[in-house]
């Protein structure tokens, strides 16, 4: 059905007692459409033995066709998951209850564990999988670290029960609960194009249980009982860790050390297992064994009869795409824009400030610099006070780097780096006070920051094995000696946080805008002072790019030019630790704005749906593959959890000799059509209109 609906979602989840199958799309015919499919496919479903054979793990000759090839695993590969007992979920409040208990005891730098175990540098973060987890009947806590010294186990065990102490005795801190609940406030008023399914998913288990899932959404119900039960009993919360961790004796203790022969041993237990399960084979199973093969091959070489599937016509379809209106205007000398949204209550904040006039020495640095500026104190205030600060007054501040692709020329584009933000409208003041202080008044050299900053970098280094990036904060981190380092951060801040460079939007309601703008222009008048006119280091900085054509505004991009650069073939391995591969092969084609543009996104779809998810899928036993094309003139092939990486290199090759000898219908091409205009149709947050 991927290509013959609108869908804006179509997937399935697996949890450890329960599936679910959610869609969603915008066209109320499509609806249906989705509704009889999915209805059918649940209540109803065609499984036979060969399905099982392809999705599972099965044996079967190297080559199927050949008997004589050696017999090997063939399947797609599994996730396996472990959950610990804890506590009912189908007590609602008590749930809640211990949800807010358990960000209060390990979310930001104020909460204790952050305190015992991370700034410490006892390891170097926290395990992938922290604090509470209701997914299952009974629900678990979790706390951990990752990268530390095996001889530390035990002591990493005394820090736990000691700091489970420390919480009985002395509590949270009001500010930690007002910000945690500011935070629900946020998220319960926060829209975004995935509401309802965050809204299933979250009613998923415990509605799964036979609990009230209409009392679970209650949630300012819960915010305002878990206030009173915090009025009459101070010490609420700290009961609650006495009853449910300190006096808790269902604990289990979980190790994980790496182990150099780690991928050999598997290897060979799976050899083992193979040559054990062939020893045992009969004549007879050699023959089911190769019929089957033969079967299952004939299966995925078969075009499958969709006719019987409902599908949307291109008809069907609104033919124009509703226009966001925007207003553009200035603040200080920068160019902002404006756009009245149904935000419910929020206000949404973005700057974009392009780093053309940033040494290249520093670039490297950017990430780094983005990943701690809104981590560190200022002014008065240190790192922990200016993270409670951001999380009672904001919906949380981020920057982030930035490299955009010109819509014309492909040689040309925009770097820079992104400022976000949102808030309440009544912390609308607050919210551009902190940018203003981080703009005026961040503190590099105090020793808590440097703290703070190793800390922060050791963190980034635990990334995970698959995490490809080189430079940043990883990197920097096994450096010796951070202080160089942190003075280049005040360099870049001098050359990103100058509102020269800069450009910003704001999302809001219609009755709060022009506060909204009244802030956003104090804001630029507190930062005056940075202001500063730089040259480009690069002479192919061009203005080139108005914001807004239609407008006949003056305001402009900066982009580069690279009138230079050739492009040339280049392959590239890297090694990760895992028994399946990620794959993939670019071709530089077209900008967006050309002709060819729409018919390589169609043809993408095509080359996926009809040709490249049976080859590398179905045959291949990658967890998915296919093809898309990016905005940046990308063509991409690509697969995932792929266990035959050179075979999928071929079925890319394949995929563009299929294409070129026009082995696709007219009916094809339309199914394409409507997978590409899903993708041009897909629902956007009030917070991201006109961006």
């Amino acid at each position: 059905m991927l290509n013959r609906s609108l869908s804006t979602f179509m997937n399935a989840f697996t949890a450890s007692d329960y599936t679910m199958y959610p869609f969603s799309t915008q066209n109320a015919k499509d609806f249906q459409n989705l509704l009889s499919v999915y209805l059918d496919a649940v209540f109803f479903p065609c499984l036979r033995e060969l399905d099982f054979c392809q999705e599972g793990w099965r044996l079967e000759h190297e080559t199927p066709t050949d008997p004589s090839s050696r017999l090997m695993f063939k399947g797609v590969p599994l996730l396996l998951l472990l959950y610990v007992l804890f506590v009912y979920i189908t007590d609602t409040f008590e749930a809640f209850t211990l949800s807010l208990l358990s960000s209060l005891m390990i979310s930001g730098p104020n909460s204790p564990f952050y305190k015992a175990l991370i700034e410490p540098e006892i390891g170097s973060d926290f395990s992938s999988s922290v604090g509470f987890d209701g997914s299952t009947r009974q629900a678990s806590f979790t706390i951990g670290l990752q990268g530390m010294a095996e001889d530390d186990t035990e002591k990493v065990k005394h820090i736990i029960a000691q700091t489970i102490d420390d919480i009985v005795a002395t509590g949270f801190e009001e500010e930690q609960i007002e910000a945690l609940l500011h935070k629900i406030e946020i998220q319960m008023k926060h829209q975004s194009t995935s509401f309802g399914l965050a809204l299933a998913s979250y009613i998923a288990s415990c509605w799964n249980h036979d609990g009230d899932p209409v009392q679970l959404l209650k949630i300012s119900e819960n915010v305002s009982r878990f206030r009173q039960c915090l009025k009459e009993n101070p010490r609420y919360l700290q009961d609650k860790v006495q009853h449910y961790f300190k006096d808790n004796t269902h604990r289990l203790t979980l190790t994980m050390s790496p182990d150099e022969r780690f991928l050999e041993k598997q290897a060979e237990a799976e050899e083992q297992k193979l040559q054990e399960k062939i020893k045992n084979l009969s004549d007879a199973d050699h023959k089911d064994i190769y019929e089957k093969g033969l079967q299952l091959l004939a299966v995925q070489s078969t075009t499958q009869d969709a006719s019987c599937l409902p599908a949307l016509k291109v008809s069907d379809i609104e033919p124009i795409i509703p226009y966001t209106p925007v207003q553009l205007g200035t603040a200080g000398g920068v160019p902002v824009q404006c756009c009245e949204q149904p935000t419910n209550g929020m206000v949404y904040f973005r700057a974009m400030c392009n780093l053309n006039s940033l040494p290249e020495d520093l670039k490297i640095y950017v990430p780094l610099f983005c990943s701690v500026i809104t981590k560190l104190g200022c002014g008065e205030l240190d790192y922990r006070q200016q993270a409670q600060r951001i999380e009672l007054k904001t919906g949380g501040m981020s920057v982030s780097p930035q490299i955009i692709p010109d819509t014309d020329q492909l040689d040309l584009y925009e770097q820079g780096i992104m400022l976000s933000s949102s808030c309440l409208e009544r912390n609308l003041p607050d919210m551009f006070q902190l940018w203003s202080d981080i703009f005026n008044r961040l503190v590099f050299f105090q020793e808590t920051e440097k703290e703070i900053f190793k800390s922060l970098c050791k963190s980034a280094s635990a990334r995970p094995a698959g995490d490809l990036q080189r430079d940043g904060p990883g990197e920097i981190a096994e450096l010796t000696d951070l202080t160089s380092v942190l003075r280049k951060l005040p360099r870049i801040k001098r050359h990103l946080l100058n509102p020269e460079n800069m450009r910003c939007a704001v999302n809001a309601t219609p009755q709060k805008m022009s506060d909204a703008a009244g802030e956003v222009e104090r804001f630029m008048g507190n930062i005056a002072a940075n202001r500063k006119e730089r040259k480009p280091v690069r002479p192919t900085v061009v203005e080139v790019r108005p914001l807004d054509p239609q407008a006949g505004s003056s305001a402009s991009r900066k982009l580069i030019s690279e009138p230079h650069f050739k492009p040339c073939q280049m392959k590239t391995y890297f090694q990760l630790p895992f028994n399946v591969n990620f794959v993939s092969e670019c071709v530089r084609t077209v900008p967006f704005s050309h002709a060819d543009y729409a018919s390589l996104c169609i043809l993408a779809m095509i080359m996926t749906c009809k040709f490249l998810h049976g080859e590398i899928r179905e045959k291949g036993g990658a967890y998915g593959g296919g093809a898309r094309m990016g905005g940046g003139g990308l063509f991409s092939f690509y697969s995932y959890r792929d266990p035959n990486s050179t075979q999928t290199l071929s079925a890319f090759r394949g995929g563009v000799e299929w294409a070129r000898a026009g082995k696709f219908t007219q009916q094809d091409i339309d199914e394409a059509k409507l997978s590409v205009f899903s993708a041009v149709d897909a629902p956007v947050a009030p917070s991201d209109k006109g961006q």
